[in-house]
């Protein structure tokens, strides 16, 4: 069990068990496409565009375009937690503990989605038949530190990248920022400024989209060997996310640990950006 238990002893006159800050969950899941997976590997099979052939002449061959074709690989991860609670807690403490531990666990997964989602908008993906190449995201996806920050003008042109790579309209576009960012954008928007109230609003939290973008808050956003920021701007089906076994939890009596009640999960995913296209990543200095 935590070591750390005694401190809700029942000396210290207390019913409640408190949940101590924390990110509740997965922010970024109901952001990408999803899929369930069967097997340690997947593949997701593309294909792109291609561009139709003037006719020339009255009875022509018929001309045969080449469609291009091309796959992403999702290899799944396992995640567990356990923690145990020894018979003689229950007698002390006040609170039943078998339902905060479940809890504590179950936001403890959804990170570890969020985790993966991040490792795979900005990491290799893995293309190829079989996934043996390595795809990086391209120099002409990521925006420079430039200016110190998240500002408005970063934001429009992460949004110009993703339009000019013909990403839909009627996609959603979402991007990931930390508490940092959202100041930044804060103090970089003059009070005469027509977004300055938009920005505001934002901030506060009545209301979570700007700059045709849905703002997803989480403080796991990866920093580069420079220390900055890596905050990444997206369409919704340029990452997926398999899950090849939800969070699954039991309880149960332990005998090898003195019949000590242990609180177990344990989950299957694995995680992949589909289209380079449709990721943009933006360094903001901190």
């Amino acid at each position: 069990m935590s070591e750390r238990i005694t401190d809700a002893f029942v000396q210290q006159f207390s019913n409640n068990v408190m949940q101590l800050v924390q990110q509740r969950g997965s922010v970024l899941r109901d952001a990408v496409r999803t899929d369930t997976q069967t097997g340690k590997t997947a593949f997701v099979d593309q294909i792109g565009g291609t561009e139709p052939v003037k006719r020339s002449a009255r009875h022509a061959d018929t001309p045969l375009v080449a469609t291009p074709h091309s796959r992403r690989r999702i290899t799944l991860v396992d995640y567990e937690w356990a923690d145990l609670i020894d018979e003689q807690d229950k007698v002390r403490l006040l609170a039943e503990m078998e339902g905060p531990y479940s809890v504590n666990a179950s936001w403890a997964m959804g990170r570890a989605m969020d985790d993966e989602i991040v490792a795979a908008a900005l990491g290799p993906a893995h293309a190829g038949e079989d996934g043996g190449t390595t795809v990086v995201l391209p120099t002409g996806q990521r925006i420079p530190v430039s200016a110190k920050g998240l500002s408005i003008a970063k934001l429009r042109r992460a949004r110009r990248i993703l339009r000019a790579n013909d990403v839909p309209e009627d996609e959603d576009l979402f991007i990931a920022v930390t508490a940092r960012q959202l100041d930044d954008l804060l103090a970089t928007t003059e009070a005469t400024s027509q977004d300055f109230n938009s920005v505001k609003a934002l901030v506060d939290g009545a209301l979570n989209r700007f700059m045709g973008f849905t703002f997803l808050h989480t403080e796991r956003l990866a920093k580069d060997l420079g220390g900055d920021r890596r905050v990444i701007a997206w369409a919704r089906t340029g990452l997926q996310m398999n899950m090849a076994m939800e969070p699954r939890a039991r309880i149960t009596e332990r005998p090898d640990k003195s019949h000590a009640t242990q609180v177990y999960f344990a989950m299957s995913l694995g995680a992949t950006r589909l289209e380079e296209k449709k990721v943009v990543e933006i360094a903001c200095d901190e």
